[in-house]
């Protein structure tokens, strides 16, 4: 079949693989000049199947309400108009507030890890068939706390976890400096910690636009620097995809109009309203997300496990000699700006919280002081559940690929290969409610 895959993130270069790797014709739309230029840019690193829980839970109403007029809160509600485009937001809040229960969470959950693991086990195919080189690093995650109730709690989400065959162990402050020594100056401000050492790290950017290239070399066709203009609707089916040049056509060239058949819509965040346009109204909403990436003044006082802190609910990843931190999410709309004061306030939490755990380690100064730290911030394409929607839609010859949140490295490869299997008219072996799978359409 000859497929166009609208979207050369993570999640589509991912789905462009495992279609070639079946022998279908590809063709993969982005309006960047390369792959993972926006919400695969810069992540956290994390291939976190052991750290997946769904954001969703009985405590996360109340927390939102307390985070609402801090700065710096791991999760920022910004109330827009509930009219237009600002409706989608109250509506996805009601949906995530509809799965703030236990029983909801517990479902999440297993449908997260059956993706997670299925995911990783597809990360490593892709790897070794490929070579592919991202900074990798197979040392595990850990995640450590600095107060004794949250680290009382964890013994929970631990027990949770290994209900899904996650190995993820509570370990003590000794035995957390013992898998990551890089944390002592920090020692006395943590209480304990939680490691899993299947887990992994690496650059989601490096990975995306080299197996892109892989997909080219095996005759797909990236169309890069086109925005998609519209699907085509005929009947109960997509007849087509309208696309234009980013810059003025050279020469009076005339945009594409691309037919396949099958279209995937993998394109994050933007994926709701393209989807919306045609009838489709999945609830997914964009979650401002932030990283700073810091050049390495002493490498060998930097961390070499991928490590969250729970304090800041941040991640802290070694990609070669750089350290990448990154966290918060931020229900603000579309916004994606880095200078206004808020976003400021955000990255500086981002510096300093380095400077208190890694004293330095890392070169933090601003570009005014000398320094050259690298912000940036991204669109995550949220869900209410966390969980993502892969499948087909119930319009003719319309699959989609969307809605990973802060997971799309961890499920990437795994949601790219079952896609590709759907469309094949294969069925993933993991136990994960595809959407159009049970009643024969999608929403």
């Amino acid at each position: 079949m000859k497929i166009i895959i609208l979207g050369a993130g993570i999640i589509g270069i991912s789905t462009a693989w495992h279609l070639l790797e079946r022998g279908h014709e590809v063709t993969v739309v982005d309006r960047q000049g390369d792959a993972a230029l926006e919400t695969s840019f810069a992540n956290a690193g994390q291939i976190s199947v052991s750290y997946c829980e769904p954001w969703a839970n009985r405590q996360a109403p109340w927390k939102a309400l307390k985070w609402m007029f801090d700065k710096e809160a791991p999760l920022l509600f910004r109330p827009q108009l509930p009219i237009g485009e600002g409706w989608q937001q109250w509506r996805w809040g009601l949906q995530f507030l509809a799965q703030c229960n236990d029983a909801a969470f517990a479902r999440n959950v297993a449908q997260i890890v059956a993706l997670g693991a299925y995911s990783h086990a597809a990360l490593k195919d892709v790897v070794a068939a490929t070579g592919i080189e991202y900074h990798r690093l197979t040392r595990g995650i850990a995640h450590f706390y600095t107060d004794q109730k949250s680290f009382d709690d964890a013994g929970h989400a631990v027990e949770i976890m290994r209900q899904h065959g996650v190995q993820r162990r509570l370990v003590s402050r000794d035995e957390l400096l013992r898998i990551e020594p890089a944390f002592s100056a920090y020692r006395d401000q943590i209480t304990g910690g939680t490691y899993t050492s299947t887990d992994e790290s690496g650059d989601a950017r490096m990975f995306t636009q080299q197996l892109a290239r892989h997909c080219a070399e095996r005759g797909a066709q990236l169309l890069y620097g086109h925005d998609v203009v519209r699907l085509n609707k005929t009947g109960g089916a997509i007849d087509s995809v309208a696309v234009r040049a980013c810059q003025t056509s050279v020469g009076g060239q005339k945009d594409p109009i691309l037919k396949g058949d099958a279209i995937v819509v993998a394109c994050g965040s933007y994926s709701a309203p393209l989807l919306r346009s045609v009838g489709v109204s999945l609830p997914i909403y964009p979650g401002k997300g932030y990283s700073a990436t810091f050049p390495l003044r002493r490498p060998e006082g930097a961390p070499m496990v991928s490590t969250i802190d729970d304090g800041k609910k941040i991640a802290m990843t070694r990609l070669g000699n750089y350290l990448r931190v990154a966290g918060t999410i931020e229900l603000n709309g579309w916004d994606l700006t880095l200078d206004s004061p808020l976003a400021r306030a955000r990255c500086h939490m981002l510096s300093r919280r380095v400077e208190e755990i890694l004293p330095g380690v890392c070169d933090t100064r601003t570009p005014e002081e000398g320094g050259n730290p690298q912000y940036w911030t991204g669109l995550r394409p949220a869900t209410p559940t966390n969980i993502p929607f892969i499948g087909r839609t119930r319009v003719g010859r319309l699959w989609v690929n969307a809605g990973h949140g802060t997971l799309g490295w961890t499920h990437g490869a795994g949601s790219g290969k079952a896609l590709a299997e759907l469309i094949s008219g294969e069925r993933p072996a993991m136990d994960f409610g595809f959407l159009g799978m049970a009643a024969g359409a999608g929403p």
